[in-house]
């Protein structure tokens, strides 16, 4: 292979635009990827991704996309993801909360036990079942990434690096495909409505442009102000916490201290123009999320998976379908089987194969087309961003050491 590409972090902003406008141009004509509610951006990203692996076949050389901005634009997004979470939302949410750690223990659970017959199945390690199980799906890239030495240490398998990095990049792709058509089917065969139908969307504007109130440079600015002050509080907050040994990833200081200011102006200033669940937060945040998944589906290097062939793709396949039925006969029914219900089908579906921003965008593209679900936003998060890391570290941990 030669030498990579590379492109400047400014570019690959620029292009992340584009591609995002690209996936929302071909949504808004093919009116089958609006009735399965695929996100503008995973359209667009996946798109360009597939263009990428074309220049890498021509070529011979990859590209290399800086990518230093596109995570502020995730800390941005879970900021206004916290600015969002009232304190009412926070207790009502506590029920489907305790749920969902139930079920993603479940899930990383089950998803070890395919990885490791799968493995076994197709002539590997069995230990590198976590691989093609939660350390790459549940877990994401940097799981995969982070305990692929140890992997390789216990097993002698000097591909788990790069056999990680492929599982957890399908996972990804496989995630924006597969959450929003699984709430659609639900809402449309249990004709679900949202409680709330009333309020405004947590992140992104309704389709219907009779549903959009106008936004003005004062209200963006606010928005922003309040952002960026919560941004820089979670800089000191996740200083304190590296130095206190406690590891997490930045945004989830952010989204704390950005719930903590939404409900602390709330109480202090209860008359004070809003900026929680108003037009321009939602725009913010969805042009957030949309520029940073953008970025990241442009960025995949999808040639790595086609060199797995047989084994990854049979895994894979079962891994799916593990996925799909566990949120339509186990997730849906213990959440109550209501409008809330499938709308977390569909984050739990991206967040079980990919990340917790495809979670969202899966999220985000069924409120918009059928109504707002705001303790959705908050609970999800508060899963992925706590529990998941620790629960899935002792897992694998037991795995690979056994």
């Amino acid at each position: 292979m030669g030498t990579p590409i590379v492109i400047p972090d400014f570019i690959t902003v620029t292009l992340g635009f584009a591609v995002f406008l690209l996936g929302a141009g071909l949504n808004a004509r093919v009116s089958v990827l609006r009735q399965l509610n695929i996100p503008e951006p995973v359209t667009g990203g996946l798109l360009a991704a597939l263009a990428a692996w074309g220049v890498f076949e021509l070529t011979g050389r990859s590209l290399s996309f800086q990518l230093e901005s596109r995570d502020y634009f995730l800390v941005l997004f879970f900021a206004g993801i916290g600015l969002n979470a009232r304190l009412s939302d926070l207790l009502a949410g506590g029920r489907p909360l305790a749920v969902l750690l139930v079920l993603t223990l479940a899930t990383i659970l089950a998803q070890n036990l395919i990885g490791v017959i799968g493995a076994a199945v197709f002539g590997y390690p069995w230990q590198s079942g976590v691989l093609f199980g939660s350390a790459a799906l549940i877990g994401g890239h940097g799981t995969a990434i982070a305990w692929s030495p140890d992997v390789a240490a216990a097993t002698g398998l000097d591909s788990a690096a790069e056999l990680g990095v492929a599982v957890a990049t399908l996972g990804l792709v496989l995630a924006a495909l597969v959450g929003g058509p699984v709430a659609g089917f639900l809402i449309r065969r249990h004709a679900l409505t949202p409680a709330r139908p009333e309020e405004e969307n947590t992140v992104g504007l309704p389709h219907d442009p009779e549903e959009r109130e106008g936004i003005d440079h004062l209200n963006l600015m606010r928005v922003m102000f309040y952002l960026n002050v919560a941004i820089i509080i979670g800089y000191f907050l996740f200083a304190l916490l590296q130095g206190a040994g406690l590891k997490l990833p930045l945004f989830v200081p952010c989204l704390i201290v950005a719930i903590v200011l939404a409900n602390l102006r709330s109480w202090l200033f209860p008359h004070a123009r809003p900026v929680a669940r108003t037009p321009a937060l939602a725009l913010v945040s969805e042009f957030a999320l949309g520029a940073f998944l953008a970025m990241s589906l442009m960025s995949l290097q999808l040639w790595t998976i086609a060199g797995l062939g047989l084994a990854i793709a049979a895994i894979m396949l079962a891994q799916t379908l593990f996925a799909v039925a566990f949120v339509l006969f186990v997730l849906f029914p213990l959440l109550g089987r209501g409008y809330r219900a499938a709308v977390l089908a569909a984050g739990f579906g991206g967040f079980a194969l990919g990340a917790t921003p495809t979670a969202i965008a899966n999220m985000t593209a069924v409120t918009k087309r059928y109504g707002p679900s705001p303790i959705a936003f908050v609970v999800l998060p508060l899963v992925s961003a706590f529990f998941v890391d620790i629960a899935n570290a002792i897992v694998i941990q037991m795995i690979v050491n056994l």
